[in-house]
C-alpha cells in the first residue's frame, strides 16, 4: 500500500506514535522515527522495524522544542529516501495541574512540543510535497481539540491549536495533491496517559484506580481505553489513495465522548 513512500513520525519511540511508524512500515514505507528515550531500547525498536518489515528505517533525535532541529531532521528525512510523503505530527507532553499552580515552563514546553512543533514540520515539509503533487500531513489531536477538562490548560490549548492548524493548512494544499487531516482520540492507554495519573490524584484527591474510573474513562461512553492499534490503523487509512478526498477534518476515535 505505501510502497516507495517515506513516512516521518514525530514522538515515535512510544505509544501511538511507534505504533504508526510500524504499521507505515507493515505497509511497505521507509520511516523516520523521532523521540527520547533510552538508546539501547530505541535502537531494538529500530532495528526491529527494518528486521521485521524489509524496510529502511532511520532514528532522529530532534529536540521538539528547536525549530532549528525539526528542519534538519524533515531535510534528513527527504535526503535519506528521496522523498518526503507522509508526516505524521505525534510528539506531545502533558501536565496537570490547577492554572494558579502551573508552571510557567511547562507551558511552554507543551505549547512548543505539542503545537509549535507541528507548524515548524509541516512548514519544511509541504514544498516538497507540493513539488511532488503528494503529501499526506496527519496530526495527533485530541478529544481534547475538541472539548475541554479542568487542570489541562496547556494540553487542551495546545490540541485545540492543532484542530485550527489541521483546518488552515488543508485549505492552503487541497489543490496541491495534499491532504492534513487530525486523529482525535479518546483516552489512549499509552505511557503518557499513564505518566499523568499521579498529577491527576493529587489535583483530585483520588486513588489510581478513581482516576482511571471517574476521570479518564468517565466521559468515554465505551468504558473502554482506546489502543495504539486502532490509532495506528486510521493513520493508514489517511495515508493511502482512497483518502484523497478526506482533509481538514477533525476524526475522533473517542469511545463517544464527543457525541454527548
Amino acid at each position: 500500500m505505501l510502497s516507495n513512500k517515506s513516512a516521518l513520525v514525530t514522538g515515535s519511540t512510544s505509544g501511538i506514535g511507534l505504533a504508526i511508524a510500524r504499521i507505515y512500515a507493515a505497509n511497505g514505507a521507509n520511516v523516520t522515527i523521532n523521540g527520547f528515550g533510552e538508546a539501547e531500547a530505541i535502537e531494538k525498536e529500530r532495528a526491529g522495524i527494518e528486521s521485521e518489515f524489509g524496510v529502511k528505517c532511520r532514528y532522529s533525535s530532534a529536540d521538539m522544542t528547536k525549530p532549528d532541529e525539526i528542519a534538519a531532521m524533515v531535510a534528513e528525512a527527504e535526503a535519506a529516501f528521496g522523498s518526503l510523503d507522509i508526516l505524521v505530527n505525534n510528539a506531545g507532553i502533558q501536565h496537570v495541574s490547577p492554572v494558579e499552580e502551573f508552571p510557567i515552563e511547562k507551558w511552554d514546553a507543551i505549547i512548543a512540543i505539542n503545537l509549535s512543533s507541528a507548524f515548524h514540520t509541516t512548514r519544511a515539509a509541504v514544498p516538497g510535497m507540493k513539488a511532488r503533487g503528494w503529501g499526506r500531513i496527519i496530526n495527533t489531536g485530541s478529544a481534547h481539540a475538541l472539548v475541554a477538562s479542568p487542570f489541562k490548560s496547556a494540553y487542551v490549548a495546545a490540541k485545540h491549536g492543532i484542530a485550527g492548524f489541521t483546518k488552515t493548512i488543508a485549505l492552503e494544499v487541497a489543490q496541491c495533491g495534499i491532504t492534513v487531516n487530525a486523529i482525535c482520540p479518546g483516552y489512549v492507554w499509552t505511557p503518557l496517559v499513564e505518566r499523568q495519573i499521579p498529577d491527576t490524584m493529587k489535583a483530585r484527591g483520588m486513588t489510581e484506580e478513581q482516576v482511571k474510573r471517574d476521570v479518564l474513562l468517565a466521559a468515554q461512553p465505551t468504558k473502554e481505553f482506546v489502543t495504539v492499534e486502532q490509532v495506528a490503523s486510521l493513520a493508514l487509512y489517511l495515508a493511502g489513495d482512497q483518502a484523497a478526498s478526506i482533509t481538514g477534518t477533525m476524526l475522533q476515535m473517542d469511545g463517544g465522548w464527543v457525541a454527548q
